[in-house]
């Protein structure tokens, strides 16, 4: 499965300059909460790459690009933030016609805590972490299982030490708990997996 973009010229959205990892195609949001849910797209461990209004959907003279067309390992899934009023009642419908999952994102159902850390993560996202550092860190909690944010910071050396662990973050290298309690020095880090 693939996103497939679609060029959204001559729309009036506002275009948001911002490096995101896993984004295919031009960044365009409705609301400010289509894009703080971008922010935790990246770090949805689910999802393999995301587009913005990317698809179109028709009923009659009726047209609706959802807010996001999120790839995950065993399906599409289609969303919308409902930020000022609801999405068309028939785009359920015509989502799942299309062989796409659905959802509808309220700002209830996001996690500040994780929304916050995903956002303060996001502004270090750039420049990968050099090999050594990747090397170092990786040998680090392969021999200790976990370390704490603090510790890994004084082991990347090469690199400037936030931006190279919001990369491994990013990249997949590393994962922390984003949804306990806001980043700190005693932040929990492991290995990434599945």
């Amino acid at each position: 499965m693939s996103i497939q973009v679609r060029s959204l010229e001559g729309t009036s959205q506002a275009i948001f300059q911002h490096k995101f990892f896993r984004c295919v195609g031009p960044i365009r949001f409705r609301s400010q909460l289509a894009r703080d849910v971008s922010c935790l797209l990246d770090f949805d461990d689910t999802a393999s790459a995301w587009a913005c209004q990317s698809l179109e959907f028709r009923r009659g003279f009726d047209t609706h690009r959802p807010d996001f067309v999120i790839e995950r390992d065993h399906d599409i899934l289609v969303v919308d933030v409902a930020s000022k009023g609801a999405p068309p009642s028939w785009i359920a419908e015509a989502v799942r016609a299309g062989n796409y999952s659905y959802q509808v994102w309220s700002r209830g159902e996001i996690d500040p805590i994780r929304l916050k850390n995903c956002k303060d993560l996001l502004r270090y996202s750039g420049p990968d972490a050099r090999l050594g550092d990747r090397i170092r860190l990786l040998s680090a909690l392969e021999d200790q299982g976990t370390l704490t944010l603090s510790e890994c910071l004084q082991l990347l050396q090469e690199s400037q030490p936030i931006v190279a662990l919001a990369n491994m973050i990013l990249a997949r290298f590393i994962q922390i708990d984003l949804d306990t309690a806001l980043l700190g020095p005693e932040t929990s880090v492991r290995k990434f997996s599945r």
